[in-house]
C-alpha cells in the first residue's frame, strides 16, 4: 500500500480491483479452532473426517411392523393369510438378541429397532392385521394391551422379500470412508452427519468477531427523540446486519461524535474483541470528517524502527498508546457511489480495519464490494463475492409511456446503480430510485447492484449489463 501522506495529497485514484486486492491482500484466514458443533455452523472445516463406526451400526427396521424370515410370507394373501407366532417386541434402544425368530415365529418391531437373530426382513403393520384376528390393522396396539400386544398371533396379508424393510449395516457410510474433507462449509446436513458419528465438536476456522461504529455528532439512535439537525443512525444498523448476514460475529457501536480523541477511546475500547474494525463516515475532505482526522494523525505521529518499520511497542504499553499504532491508507476510488475509502490496520495486534463512508447508500455499496470479501477471506471461504449475472437493462416500473434518457456514468468512475432484478431464462433488470448515495428508501427495495465499467457513460435501455445479485 502507499503511504497515508501519499493518499492525503490524492496524488492516485485507485479502481476498485486495486483496493480490494490490497485489502484481501493484507486480511488472512483466521486460526483454527475447535467448536462444537452447533457453534461451528456456517464456519470452514479444517480437517479430513473419517467415519469411525457404519452408519447404520446394525442391521435395523424402517418401519413400525413385524420380524419374520420372509419365506413365512411367500403365500400370504388377503384370503389366506400366513398366521404367525408374536415371541414379544424389539424396541429401538434394545440390543435386539432378546428374540430369535424362528420358523413360524414373528416379533414386533419398531422403526429404527435392530433385527432380531433369524429375522431377514420386516412386515409393515399396515399387512397385517396387528394380532386383533380382523382386517388390515392402521398402527400397533400399545405395548401393556394384551393379548393384542407382544403375544398372541398375527396374520401377514401380503408377503415380503428377503431385506424388505431393513436398513443393512453400513447402508449409509462405513466405517474408514470419509465423511467430509478440509474446507467443507458445516451446514445443517453436515452437522447431522458429524453427530451421527459421534462428534461433538469439529475444527473449524471461526467466524470473525465484527466491530462495527458509525461516526457523527449528527446521529441519533432510533427510539430517541430527535433534536434540530439530527438524524436517527442507519449505517451501524445496516452493516452489522450486512456482517452477520456474511457470517460474521457482529457488535455494533453506538454513533461516536466528531471527536478525535473520543473516537480514539471507542476504538481501544473495541479492539479486544475485534478481528475487524469496521467504521463509517468521516472518511472525506470536511472540517469534521474525524476518522481521517484521528487515524492520519496517529499515523502520522507513529515513531519508526529500523528501515522504516513501525517501532515495536514497549513493555507496559496501554490502550491509548495501542491505538496510536495504526496504519491506514485513506484513498480516492474510482467508483460512485463509495469514492471515500480507508484501509489499514490498527492497535498490537495489527487488527484490519476499513474506513467505509458516511452516505447510507455508499456505506452499504463500499461493504458489499470490500468488507463481505474480507470477512469471508477471515472466514476460509473459497467463495468470497456475492453472484455476477448479466441482464437486459429495461427502464425502472413507473417511468410512463415516454422512455426515460439512457442511464448515464461518470466517465472513468465504475458506477452501482441499485437495481431489482428478475431471474429466468432471459434475466432483467430495472433501477431502483435515483442515483443519489443518501436515498435509502430505494436501497431497501432493491435485491442487486447494477454496474456500469468505468468505460461505459450511457447505458440504454435494452442493452445487456452486468449485475450482482445481492439476495
Amino acid at each position: 500500500m502507499s503511504s497515508t501522506t501519499e493518499q492525503a495529497t490524492g496524488a492516485r485514484t485507485w479502481s476498485v480491483a486495486e483496493h480490494l486486492d490490497d485489502i484481501l491482500t493484507a486480511v488472512q484466514p483466521l486460526e483454527p479452532i475447535e467448536l462444537n458443533l452447533l457453534d461451528a455452523q456456517g464456519c470452514v472445516l479444517v480437517e479430513q473426517v473419517t467415519v469411525p463406526v457404519a452408519l447404520p451400526p446394525f442391521d435395523n427396521s424402517s418401519m413400525d411392523g413385524y420380524a419374520v424370515r420372509a419365506a413365512d410370507t411367500e403365500r400370504a394373501s388377503e384370503a389366506s393369510p400366513a398366521v404367525l407366532t408374536v415371541i414379544g417386541d424389539v424396541a429401538a434402544g434394545s440390543s435386539g438378541t432378546e428374540l430369535t425368530v424362528g420358523p413360524g415365529r414373528a416379533a414386533r418391531i419398531m422403526t429404527g429397532a435392530p433385527l432380531p437373530p433369524g429375522a431377514d426382513a420386516v412386515v409393515p403393520v399396515e399387512w397385517t392385521d396387528g394380532g386383533t384376528g380382523a382386517g388390515p390393522a392402521r398402527a400397533m396396539a400399545p405395548h401393556s394391551a394384551s393379548p393384542q400386544g407382544s403375544g398372541g398371533q398375527v396374520r401377514v396379508h401380503r408377503p415380503v422379500t428377503p431385506h424388505a424393510y431393513v436398513r443393512a449395516r453400513g447402508g449409509d457410510v462405513c466405517a474408514g470412508d470419509v465423511a467430509l474433507e478440509a474446507g467443507t462449509v458445516l451446514g445443517p446436513p453436515q452437522i447431522a452427519l458429524l453427530s451421527a458419528i459421534g462428534r461433538p465438536a469439529a475444527r473449524v476456522r471461526p467466524r470473525p468477531r465484527v466491530v462495527v461504529l458509525s461516526t457523527g455528532s449528527e446521529l441519533a439512535q432510533p427510539g430517541e427523540e430527535l433534536a434540530a439537525g439530527q438524524i436517527y443512525d442507519s449505517n451501524s444498523f445496516a452493516l452489522a446486519a450486512a456482517a452477520k448476514d456474511a457470517g460474521a460475529i457482529v457488535y455494533r457501536v453506538g454513533a461516536v461524535t466528531d471527536d478525535a480523541e473520543t473516537l480514539r477511546a471507542t476504538i481501544e475500547d473495541q479492539l479486544i474483541r475485534a478481528d475487524l474494525l469496521v467504521t463509517t463516515g468521516g472518511v472525506s475532505v470536511g472540517a469534521y470528517d474525524v476518522v481521517k482526522e484521528a487515524l492520519t494523525a496517529v499515523a502520522e505521529e507513529e515513531p519508526e524502527g529500523p528501515e522504516g518499520e513501525p517501532a515495536e511497542g514497549e513493555e507496559g504499553e496501554d490502550a491509548e498508546q495501542a491505538v496510536h499504532r495504526a496504519h491506514v491508507d485513506f484513498r480516492t476510488l474510482a467508483m460512485q457511489p463509495g469514492k471515500p475509502q480507508g484501509f489499514g490496520t490498527i492497535g498490537p495486534d495489527r487488527t484490519p480495519i476499513l474506513t467505509l463512508p458516511g452516505n447510507p447508500v455508499s456505506s452499504y455499496v463500499s461493504f458489499e464490494l470490500f468488507v463481505r470479501p474480507a470477512i469471508r477471506a477471515m472466514m476460509g471461504l473459497a467463495d468470497l463475492h456475492r453472484p455476477v449475472v448479466r441482464a437486459t437493462l429495461l427502464p425502472p416500473h413507473g417511468a410512463g409511456d415516454e422512455e426515460p434518457a439512457p442511464l448515464t456514468s461518470p466517465e472513468g468512475k465504475r458506477q452501482f446503480l441499485r437495481g431489482a432484478y428478475t431471474g429466468g431464462e432471459q434475466p432483467e433488470v430495472r433501477p431502483v430510485g435515483g442515483s443519489g448515495s443518501h436515498l435509502i428508501g430505494a436501497l431497501a427495495h432493491a435485491d442487486a447492484l447494477i454496474v456500469l465499467p468505468e468505460t461505459v457513460t450511457e447505458a440504454a435501455w435494452g442493452s445487456e449489463v452486468e449485475v450482482v445479485l445481492l439476495g
